[in-house]
């Protein structure tokens, strides 16, 4: 979807406080974070889709009564999965867009801001179809922090130049006090979706030092972005090639 999750309460203020930090540590503790590789792990995170998008009513319902697009097949799309005690408790979907490899949904809807910076070289991250189980994220608040934790991991990873939230009007405030992501569009129609969204975005990697600084649970190990971004069997895309065998081993 976008970058905010659908069947969850994301509308407080951002707390940046230690103990709010303290329990986003103790909950990403019992979150095992997967990236969805097998057929199994795919059609699970399309029926939360369906389901979250159900409730809020921007699809029409199907018999499948699951939910996907034709961005879950392209090659720079990362399905991840947050699970609490074995269940998807929220799931996001990344598209690592270059030069190389330029798709992207938000790129599709926003080509006139975003492909001046793919012809020009830059890395984006786009992060989207950010759902979560409505029980699940009632009785963790710290899940949308802890699922939104993914895309700056990846920024990380692939040494990206700018993150995207694609997001509607009702979540600016949040994402702009919680993450000082700034407004680049106002709403416009998106992927398959029945309700508008804005565009906000941050730069990288000058945003990393005041992130880790305010949400010290954002920090990462290189093996933990490995673990989530490098597929088995073959090579990160030759676009990130080069930006990853520079990336320091060390936690960050």
């Amino acid at each position: 979807m976008h970058a905010q999750p659908t069947g969850s309460d994301f509308s407080g203020r951002a707390r940046s406080n230690s103990s709010f930090s303290e329990s986003l540590v103790e909950l990403l503790g019992r979150i095992d974070a997967r990236r969805a590789d097998t057929a199994e792990q795919r059609e699970a995170i399309f029926r939360l889709r369906y389901d979250a998008y159900r409730r809020e009513g921007v699809i029409p319902a199907n018999p499948s009564a699951t939910f996907s697009d034709a961005y879950d097949q392209t090659p720079n799309a990362y399905l991840l999965g947050l699970y609490i005690e074995g269940k998807l408790a929220s799931s996001i979907r990344i598209h690592v867009a270059s030069r190389e490899f330029p798709e992207s949904p938000t790129l599709q809807a926003f080509p006139d801001y975003l492909q001046p910076e793919i012809d020009a070289g830059k890395i984006i991250i786009d992060p989207n179809r950010f759902v979560a189980d409505e029980g699940l994220s009632r009785l963790h608040v710290g899940l949308p922090y802890a699922t939104l934790r993914l895309s700056h991991l990846a920024a990380e990873y692939f040494h990206a130049d700018l993150a995207l939230a694609p997001v509607r009007v009702e979540h600016q405030a949040f994402y702009r006090r919680a993450f000082n992501y700034q407004l680049l569009c106002e709403p416009r129609p998106y992927l398959l979706l029945a309700r508008p969204l804005s565009l906000m975005a941050i730069r990288y990697p000058t945003v990393d030092e005041v992130a880790h600084r305010r949400f010290p649970f954002l920090r990462s190990t290189h093996a933990e972005r490995r673990m989530l971004f490098a597929r088995p069997g073959s090579t990160p895309p030759p676009a990130f090639t080069a930006n990853e065998a520079h990336s320091s081993p060390a936690a960050t």
